[in-house]
């Protein structure tokens, strides 16, 4: 019984009434426009936004390979001025590129270790350093969370805009209930005797 009366009252801006502004109808237009954006166009951002996420990735996966390379100086506590929170410290290295050429260069190494020791490094295919891509469950993970954050921003710049939109139609009233107060409430202070 109590659900009926709840859904009359929330579903009041659609039935036919007198007392029913032109504000009442535009606002419920609003409402609506506004759920079903949410509804379907969060949803289908934050699909979208997983999908390039997880394609991204699949292809860092398949760019990118492991190769052996070697230490060219001691990397220890001291060494280098560049030290991050994980024990790591920056140190030269040397490698083999895809096309056979031998490359040197900076990257961060587990701290302790003495030259010419050999550590694994990652390399896109032109043979430059990157990073280590995520494996196919870190991926899926991350695109998950990309796509939630993805469909969350669209929801509230959506709700934040109709909102916005439904606060002008407030001010529209309140500014016409004053118009009509100026015309009615002089009327009000005669007495009639």
């Amino acid at each position: 019984m109590g659900g009926g009366k709840f859904m009359r009252k929330r579903l009041w801006r659609w039935r036919s009434n007198p007392l029913r502004r032109h504000d009442d109808i535009v606002e419920a237009w609003i409402v609506l426009a506004v759920w079903a954006v949410v509804a379907v166009g969060g949803t289908a951002a934050g699909l979208v936004t997983a999908h390039a996420a997880d394609e991204t990735f699949a292809r860092q996966r398949a760019e990118r390979h492991s190769v052996q390379a070697v230490l060219l100086t001691d990397v220890s506590d001291g060494t280098s001025s560049v030290r991050s929170s994980s024990d790591k410290a920056l140190a030269t290295v040397r490698w083999t590129a895809p096309d056979g050429s031998t490359r040197t260069g900076q990257t961060l190494v587990d701290v302790g270790q003495p030259a010419q020791s050999r550590v694994v490094l990652w390399q896109d295919d032109q043979g430059a350093l990157a990073t280590e891509p995520p494996s196919p469950t870190e991926a899926a993970v991350e695109a998950g969370a990309l796509g939630t954050l993805a469909g969350f921003a669209l929801t509230g710049v959506v709700y934040a805009l109709g909102a916005l939109a439904r606060w002008r139609l407030e001010l529209r009233r309140v500014d016409g209930w004053g118009r009509e107060w100026d015309l009615v409430g002089p009327r009000w202070g005669h007495r009639t005797t």
